[in-house]
C-alpha cells in the first residue's frame, strides 16, 4: 500500500485526541523548550492574567504553555513545550 492510500484528514484522529484532552494534564511531565528540563505540569509556574493562563519553566522562566479564552474559542499554545508526556491510563 502507498503512504498516499494511507492518508486520512484531521477527523480520523478525533478518537485519540479526545482520549488526550480529557485527561488531566497537571499529572503529565512537560518538557521545557528553554532549558531541556522535565517536570510535571502541576510544578509548573502559573501567571494566570484576566485573558488567561501563562505557564512558565521554575528552572529558566520560559513561556512553556498560554491558554487563552477569546472570541468562543479556547486557545492553547504548546509552543514552549518540547515534549508533553502523559500518563497512559484510560479517562473515567
Amino acid at each position: 500500500m502507498l503512504p498516499e492510500e494511507m492518508r486520512l484528514d484531521g477527523n480520523a484522529a478525533g478518537g485519540a485526541l479526545r482520549e488526550l484532552f480529557a485527561r488531566d494534564v497537571t499529572a503529565g511531565l512537560a518538557t521545557c523548550g528553554g532549558c531541556g528540563g522535565a517536570r510535571p505540569v502541576g510544578a509548573l509556574l502559573d501567571y494566570g492574567t484576566p485573558l488567561g493562563v501563562v505557564l512558565r519553566c521554575p528552572d529558566c522562566d520560559h513561556v512553556m504553555l498560554r491558554l487563552t479564552q477569546v472570541g468562543g474559542w479556547l486557545r492553547v499554545d504548546l509552543s514552549g513545550i518540547a515534549i508533553l508526556a502523559l500518563p497512559n491510563v484510560p479517562a473515567s
